[in-house]
């Protein structure tokens, strides 16, 4: 076998494998549209470079039918192979969303890396105490009533963990969803301001004309860039998230 037949059959091994993995990031783990927000096109152009490229070139480099070390070698890079996979695939699962949290005048995506053990631990309900696997959970927040867990609110969010990273103030979205409602906007108001948006907007609008005319939005802000969040204005219930800059 020449080192171009080997390449390539490691290569194609590769190919499938990346392929698995990518519908598994952006059908599961990262559905869109969160998956640029959150960050995963470079988390996944980072993993796959390596998955197609690194073993495969080795490969090309070190093979020689008849060569006495070559099952040692093959063996090797198969090893450092499948390590920088499953690191690159433990960053990915670390920074996968993990809650969409309704807080106050905003949606705010919360991704696992953000969230403390700790603090998972001390979630209301069970959904609320481990970062789901399927995709993000929708969640609402209720401000704390004791004096005490406010100051420490305000200090925790002086250096940037707010509300939305303590599951303890976690609660279900239908409850928070009216106090939502009244800080939502209109469409005009959007279309006003950001008027490149027009075509994303009309052509959304275009296929769910069954609600087209009682739509509201607000911001949902995310680690990488931030989105739109539709709302149903007479129910309260989240529609779809757009890659609209809400700013």
């Amino acid at each position: 076998m020449s080192r171009w037949r080997a390449a390539a059959i490691h290569f194609s091994i590769s190919v499938a494998i990346g392929l698995v993995s990518a519908a598994l990031i952006f059908g599961v783990w990262y559905p869109p549209p969160y998956s640029q927000a959150a960050g995963a096109d470079e988390l996944v152009v980072l993993l796959l470079s390596v998955d197609l490229v690194l073993g495969p070139l080795m490969t090309l480099v070190v093979f020689k039918s008849g060569k006495k070390s070559l099952r040692f070698d093959l063996g090797v890079i198969a090893l450092l192979q499948v390590c920088a996979f499953l690191y690159g695939t433990s960053v990915v699962v670390r920074a996968r969303p993990a809650f969409i949290v309704g807080a106050i005048d905003r949606f705010v995506l919360v991704c696992a890396n953000d969230l403390d053990a700790k603090d998972l631990s001390e979630g209301r309900k069970p959904q609320f105490r481990s970062a789901p696997w399927t995709g993000p959970l929708l969640v609402g927040v209720e401000l704390p009533t004791k004096a005490t867990d406010r100051n420490d609110l305000m200090f925790s969010g002086a250096v940037g963990k707010d509300i939305e990273k303590f599951p303890k103030y976690y609660t279900d979205y239908a409850s928070v969803a009216p106090g939502l409602l009244k800080h939502a906007r209109t469409l005009d108001e959007l279309l006003a301001k950001q008027p490149e948006s027009r075509p994303a907007i009309e052509t959304w609008l275009h296929r769910h004309q069954e609600v087209a005319n009682d739509i509201a939005w607000l911001p949902l802000t995310a680690p990488r860039s931030s989105l739109i969040m539709l709302i149903d204005r007479s129910t309260g219930h989240t529609l779809d998230a757009l890659k609209i800059n809400p700013w």
